[in-house]
């Protein structure tokens, strides 16, 4: 990775200016580079072509310089209408997501839950202990503090543990949400987590009736779910599939998603985990790996693997989906749509794990079962594992309170991934983000040690696998990875929160 920072005194002999860039050379192709703007347009090319470029040796009529001023790459030094607005205005639209302040509101109503997932990233409770439900004083403080955030776009997403075993709760709360936002006027959008399994037609009527959506999880063929998500009685893949019939038949076939969290059994059948959502109609997968929390965390000798092991099984994954769109059957992985999106658009994404400034606690807030609220669902799976460091206080306080915490300034201060050592050399850190808290979970400190990052080493991993795959496509294959990059709205890019 290198960085180039021209100087800011130029020589008025010099045909154009560069501005700042960044490029890597291709590990496909040591010849050549990806080379960034900071606003995120970048180009392939090579080395010979980018010293020249360097070294202000192109000449004016150059296409590949008229290419490079395009991506604000270079500016002229001889035409006095050069500046460097539209550089900026890109800029801003990929970070706009800045100025609205979080849109996604995570309700913890119960962490009680029916199964014993040797995965699961939050500390589950019997089904009985109804102790760990969401108490209504705390339900109506946090109603209050979702208010106080300026976003014109609210979507609300009830979690656990299991949040129908507290779905009293849920109707309570969306009831006071409708009913404070006659005045206040957002756009809201209903999510519920859960598995489905005893979900009933009562309801799903209330459900329908708030338009509503439901995300559950679904880790693939039968033997694969029951081996993740055990249960009692063992049918934990067949009630799932009696709770996606049930929801589709209230809320249509696009009201209920699904996400599959990928353990060690889960790498060595790619093509078995994409059949099985095709058989069951589902336009897309989230092929997720495991995060280092919760359970997932105690159990990662015999659940985990590498980051190598995750992006071979990515890319066999990924060949099977161009072979089942290539066949008539459309489907996305939801991730290559975020990251193609970057590639291939220059605009903003509600996307948590991604932004730099840090999504957590600013696009996104979880409002726990006990009042505690927290910048992000990570940072909530850490307080279960007996670490508060990113407790951002609770319901009863304004949300000034929270953004003006130590916790808010130690998240910015690690926020930032152009201003972290090797990420502000990183050919793709405007396309990328900083996540200090996977970053701390994994390596005990925010910022984070970057060249042995997991989470710098899957992104780094992804981006070039679906540029070099892009680049050796053939036509149609090309088209399909662009209509990725513009999709219909998915649960999946909204949060990946497991059910």
């Amino acid at each position: 990775m290198s960085r180039f920072r021209p100087q800011h005194a130029f020589s008025p002999s010099v045909p154009y200016r560069l501005l700042p860039f960044r490029f890597r050379r291709l590990p496909w192709d040591p010849d050549r580079a990806f080379v960034s703007s900071m606003a995120g347009d970048w180009l392939l090319m090579g080395m010979d072509d980018l010293q020249q470029f360097i070294s202000h040796e192109l000449e004016l009529d150059s296409p590949l310089l008229a290419d490079l001023q395009a991506r604000h790459m270079a500016i002229s030094s001889t035409d006095s209408r050069s500046t460097l607005s539209p550089l900026l205005s890109q800029i801003r639209s990929r970070k706009s997501y800045i100025f609205g302040g979080p849109a996604l509101h995570i309700f913890v109503v119960s962490l009680r839950c029916h199964h014993t997932c040797s995965y699961c990233q939050v500390s589950r409770q019997e089904t009985t202990a109804a102790a760990f439900d969401m108490a209504a004083s705390h339900a109506e403080q946090a109603v209050e503090r979702l208010f106080e955030w300026p976003s014109r776009e609210l979507t609300i997403e009830f979690q656990g543990g299991e949040p129908l075993l507290n779905f009293g709760q849920v109707v309570a709360i969306t009831k006071l949400i409708f009913e404070r936002n006659r005045s206040a006027r957002r756009n809201l959008r209903f999510v519920l987590a859960s598995t489905l399994h005893d979900l009933t037609e009562a309801q799903l009527a209330f459900l329908a009736e708030h338009r509503f959506k439901l995300s559950t999880s679904l880790d693939g063929p039968e033997w694969l779910h029951n081996a993740n998500r055990p249960r009692p009685g063992r049918d934990s893949y067949l009630r799932t599939l009696k709770g996606i019939e049930l929801g589709r038949r209230w809320l249509g076939d696009d009201g209920v998603s699904a996400l599959t969290t990928l353990t060690k059994r889960s790498l060595e059948v790619p093509e078995a985990i994409i059949d099985e959502y095709r058989k069951l109609g589902f336009h897309s997968i989230s092929l997720r790996p495991l995060s280092p929390y919760g359970f997932a965390n105690r159990n990662v000798r015999r659940t985990g693997y590498s980051s190598d092991d995750y992006l071979a099984f990515y890319r066999r994954a990924f060949e099977h989906l161009i072979e089942v769109n290539r066949a008539g059957y459309s489907m996305e992985e939801s991730y290559a749509s975020l990251l193609l999106s970057q590639l291939f658009t220059s605009f903003g994404h509600g996307y948590v794990d991604l932004r730099s400034p840090s999504g957590a606690g600013l696009g996104a807030v979880i409002y726990d079962h006990d009042g505690r609220v927290y910048p992000s669902d990570e940072a909530r799976m850490l307080a279960a594992m007996g670490d508060d460091r990113f407790l951002l206080g609770d319901v009863s306080q304004p949300v000034s309170t929270w953004l003006s915490s130590p916790v808010m300034a130690n998240l910015l201060n690690a926020g930032v991934a152009e201003a972290l050592p090797t990420c502000s050399d990183c050919a793709y850190v405007s396309l990328c983000g900083a996540d200090p808290i996977e970053h701390y979970a994994r390596q005990g400190d925010p910022v984070g040690h970057r060249p042995t990052s997991d989470f710098c080493k899957r992104n780094m991993g992804l981006f070039e696998f679906l540029l070099e795959r892009y680049e050796v496509a053939d036509n149609p294959t090309k088209r399909l990875m662009r209509s990725w990059a513009t999709p219909e709205p998915s649960l999946a890019k909204v949060s990946d929160a497991a059910a």
